[in-house]
């Protein structure tokens, strides 16, 4: 008896950045699991996305999906930032797999499918993740280890979870709310994996830059950079928030 493939929402959040959803989009056309969906949030962005949906439309990605086209869900909602929009889209997944997805990554073709295989077979795991590329830099993440994750965040955005186990994104941080995810997971008791590989890429660009550099500006010196100060103040900020909520030692 073949079993059968679980469903995997796809949750992209986006705000105006149209060339690299495209790009994103056209990378999940070409993702070796065909058995997913793919929910778009419209943040409010300023110019018309339909044009970007009618050109993924040519990659088998469509609204009104017909045998094997990749059903897309496109929900639109005024700016509320990338956490109240994943929620949005969480509620209006179906999925039994979730994976939120930057509108500025690049999946590998076998990502989705690495993946799930991992939730697939190891049910005591809740939750899979990666190494991926910033660019042309490679960014490692490693087993997954509760104490070293409350030191610094090595988990990116991009992990397939479990449905069940989401507990929401905190909508009152404005930074940070994925590894407040993460701490929150491992508190409840929830376990993660880590697939040693560079299964994706995340684009860089100005805005890619302010939406993933300051993550791990931490660790590397990319805080040198000119005008990074003021992004990397408000992390610190943000970075307190988290310190105080799940009770971290600040050394």
């Amino acid at each position: 008896m073949v079993q059968k493939e679980n469903l995997i929402s796809v949750i992209i959040p986006v705000y105006n950045r149209f060339e690299e959803l495209l790009l994103a989009l056209q990378s999940l056309s070409q993702q070796t699991y065909r058995h997913f969906e793919i929910i778009l949030v419209d943040d409010g962005s300023q110019g018309e996305i339909q044009e970007v949906i009618d050109k993924a439309h040519g990659w088998g990605i469509s609204c009104d999906p017909q045998g094997n086209s990749i059903l897309l869900k496109l929900i639109k909602q005024k700016n509320q930032g990338a956490a109240i929009a994943r929620n949005v889209g969480f509620q209006a997944s179906q999925g039994s797999y979730v994976i939120f997805w930057d509108a500025d990554i690049l999946g590998g073709a076998n990502m989705l499918e690495e993946m799930s295989n991992v939730l697939d077979s190891r049910q005591e795991i809740d939750f899979v993740y990666s190494n991926f590329y910033f660019g042309k830099k490679r960014m490692p993440a490693r087993e997954f280890d509760g104490h070293a994750l409350m030191k610094g965040n090595y988990i990116a955005i991009a992990t397939l979870l479990r449905r069940e186990i989401f507990v929401g994104f905190d909508e009152s941080l404005s930074r940070f709310q994925d590894w407040d995810l993460w701490l929150t997971l491992y508190e409840n008791g929830k376990k993660g994996t880590w697939i040693n590989k560079y299964l994706y890429r995340a684009m860089v660009s100005t805005n890619g830059i302010s939406s993933w550099l300051p993550r791990f500006a931490y660790y590397y010196p990319f805080c040198l950079l000119p005008g990074i100060h003021k992004k990397v103040r408000e992390y610190k900020l943000q970075k307190e928030k988290i310190i105080k909520k799940h009770r971290l030692s600040k050394s």
